[in-house]
């Protein structure tokens, strides 16, 4: 009868951390998820292209999104709306390098090269490159908003 107990607890036990393992998603999923994120990265390059760079910025802002700017962090879309305010430009273009997404499905990030294309103070055309990195968030009605650029 003890040997029958013991075996009865066993399998229990068996049973039950086999279903407290974290499910995974598939590969596939993982891959979507990856897709959805870099043809949200593509639409707000595009968009930042065709109608400038405070429209797309605002567009793609999480409510609460920070971004970092030298060494200083613009907290809020309100605070990003504000910081954004005549820097319309159409001359910055990018696209991500690497794009990966949270297991949860709910975060993601992406970065890569981009360039800037602009007029010097005395209007000569200048160009300037280097890194992006973007924290991406997936919102409640299932698209996905930067938090961190």
């Amino acid at each position: 009868m003890k040997n029958k107990i013991i075996g009865i607890m066993v399998t229990t036990m068996l049973f039950t951390s086999c279903g407290m393992r974290e499910k995974r998603p598939s590969h596939e999923m993982m891959e979507a998820w990856k897709k959805e994120i870099s043809d949200t990265e593509a639409t707000f390059a595009q968009m930042a292209k065709e109608e400038g760079m405070n429209k797309a910025f605002l567009a793609f802002a999480a409510d609460d999104a920070v971004l970092m700017r030298g060494n200083e962090l613009i907290e809020s879309k309100a605070a990003i709306a504000e910081y954004m305010k005549g820097q319309n430009s159409k001359g910055l273009a990018w696209s991500p390098e690497f794009v990966d997404v949270a297991k949860s499905g709910d975060m993601g990030y992406t970065y890569g090269y981009y360039t800037f294309n602009y007029e010097d103070q005395e209007g000569n055309p200048a160009e300037a490159r280097g890194v992006f990195h973007t924290v991406w968030k997936r919102q409640e009605d299932g698209s996905w908003k930067f938090v961190w650029d």
